[in-house]
C-alpha cells in the first residue's frame, strides 16, 4: 500500500496524479517546483522500479518539466533525485532563473521557503493541472 512520506506531505500540496506518479507542488512560491512520487510502496531508488515503470517515470518527468517550461519559461530546469532526508523515491523538477534567490546554486536548503498565499496557490495549481494534460 502506498503512503506518502510525512515530510513530503508537510512540505507540499498534492495537485494531481499521472499514470505512475503523484504530482506534488513544493510549498515555496519563489520557484515553479514539482515533485513526482511514484505511487508504489517501498521504493527508495529508481532502480527499485521495474523496467516498464522506469520508462513511465522518465516520460512523466518529461511531461512535468515540459509543463513548467511552457508555463513559466525558466532559463534552466533542475531535475534531481537526492533522497538523503526523505528516503521515499521522489523526483524534484524545478524551473530556475538568474533572478531566483538561490541562483546559481541548488534551490533546496538555500533558505527558508516562502509559502504560497491562498490565491497564488490556487492559480498555480490550476495552471499546472490544466497544462499537464492528464
Amino acid at each position: 500500500m502506498f503512503n506518502l512520506d510525512p515530510k513530503l506531505a508537510a512540505d507540499t500540496f498534492d495537485i494531481c496524479e499521472l499514470n505512475l506518479c503523484r504530482v506534488l507542488l513544493m510549498n515555496d512560491a519563489r520557484y515553479p517546483w514539482l515533485i513526482l512520487v511514484p505511487a508504489l510502496s517501498d521504493l527508495t531508488e529508481i532502480g527499485d522500479l521495474e523496467r516498464e515503470n522506469r520508462i513511465r517515470l522518465s516520460d512523466e518527468i518529461d511531461v512535468a518539466a515540459t509543463t513548467l517550461r511552457l508555463l513559466y519559461k525558466p532559463l534552466k530546469m533542475n531535475i534531481g533525485n537526492l533522497g538523503n532526508i526523505v528516503r521515499q523515491l521522489h523526483i524534484h523538477i524545478i524551473g530556475r532563473n538568474e533572478h531566483d534567490p538561490a541562483w546559481p546554486g541548488p534551490a533546496w536548503g538555500h533558505s527558508p521557503p516562502e509559502p504560497y498565499a491562498p490565491e497564488a496557490l490556487e492559480r498555480r495549481t490550476q495552471e499546472i493541472t490544466t497544462k499537464i494534460g492528464f
